[in-house]
């Protein structure tokens, strides 16, 4: 018989975010997207700013912004540790789109506090946290 459902933890050093059973979840991987059904191969990974996208069992999405972390498949559950961890309801969008302002500014003109890679990746992670926010709000309608 398959699998058509496995355990997810998702879990940062603030709190543990996530745990229950879903029927697949997509991730943001260091090698790219990764989609992550029932049965997959076991793995263990690095991923990179981004979300993990939750579909439970009935159908319902959840979006969790993760700014990095590790990524553990085992053949019954999924575990996520995550550097941060937000749920998509709880992030500030004004504060997401400051930090991409913020990060653009650093990129065009650079300064001594601050250099071209610091920079690239805070913008990664602001985009990141709008598309979390994009993505909850339209599930939300």
């Amino acid at each position: 018989m398959a699998l058509t459902s496995y355990q997810l933890e998702v879990v940062s050093a603030e709190s543990h975010l996530f745990s229950g059973v879903v029927q697949r979840i997509r991730v943001t991987g260091i090698e790219g997207e990764l989609g992550i059904y029932p049965g997959h191969t076991p793995l263990l990974t690095t991923i990179k700013p981004g979300m993990v996208g939750i579909v439970k069992p009935n159908g319902d999405e959840e979006f969790i912004y993760l700014s990095g972390g590790i990524l553990e498949v085992q053949p019954t559950a999924v575990t996520i540790l995550a550097d941060t961890a937000i749920r998509g309801e709880d992030l500030d969008e004004a504060k997401a789109q400051e930090a991409v302002r913020m990060a653009q500014e650093h990129i065009n003109n650079p300064a001594g506090d601050m250099n071209f890679a610091q920079a690239s990746a805070e913008l990664s992670k602001a985009l990141a946290k709008l598309r979390v926010i994009e993505l909850t709000r339209r599930i939300s309608r």
